[in-house]
């Protein structure tokens, strides 16, 4: 019975990426909260310096950065993902998502290839560049939010709908990459 409320009600959430058809108590904590630190300067500045060594990466290269990840999720060594874990700019994700009172699962930023930059935890890939969280904000330039449904997230194992966000640079005007919040979607009822 949950799962089904919670799928209507995200469904009816994707299907809109305008604030004013979303669920009030969602509306309210994208508009007065997650809005208020998205833009953060340490974000752009951690998506800024990623980009600048991973902007010239092939497909090649990305698909096997991709699979490196993978192999090295749950493996007792993991530099890939440890130098994610470890960035600076994780340790203000995880503070977030602590200070979100249960709202938040996960927090993760993506570079202008979709590559993670930094994370509150692991992700189950590393490369996001072929998902809708990233096709559908950083494809679609500045301001851009999209809202997926309620799902299952092999990450954090709870039902989860993810908001992700568009990253601009405010001296330049560009989208630089995308944020992604997994929203824990019983927080909203």
């Amino acid at each position: 019975m949950l799962r089904s409320t919670v799928s209507a009600l995200f469904l009816f959430v994707a299907s809109t990426a305008q604030a004013a058809d979303v669920p009030p108590a969602m509306t309210d904590y994208i508009n007065n909260v997650l809005k208020g630190w998205v833009n953060d300067p340490a974000i752009v500045t951690a998506i800024n310096e990623q980009n600048n060594v991973t902007g010239g990466l092939s497909s090649d290269d990305i698909l096997a950065k991709d699979l490196e990840w993978r192999a090295q999720v749950g493996a007792a060594t993991a530099p890939l993902i440890d130098n994610v874990l470890n960035a600076d700019l994780s340790s203000m994700l995880k503070s977030q998502m602590e200070g979100s009172g249960g709202r938040i699962l996960e927090v993760f930023v993506m570079d202008g290839q979709g590559l993670n930059v930094a994370s509150s935890g692991v992700t189950s890939d590393y490369w996001q560049g072929d998902e809708a969280k990233f096709t559908e904000t950083f494809g679609k330039g500045p301001g851009s939010v999209f809202v997926d449904e309620v799902e299952l997230d092999e990450s954090t194992q709870a039902y989860q709908g993810q908001v992700s966000f568009a990253i601009t640079d405010p001296a330049t005007g560009d989208v630089v990459g995308a944020i992604t919040v997994g929203l824990n979607a019983s927080a909203f009822f």
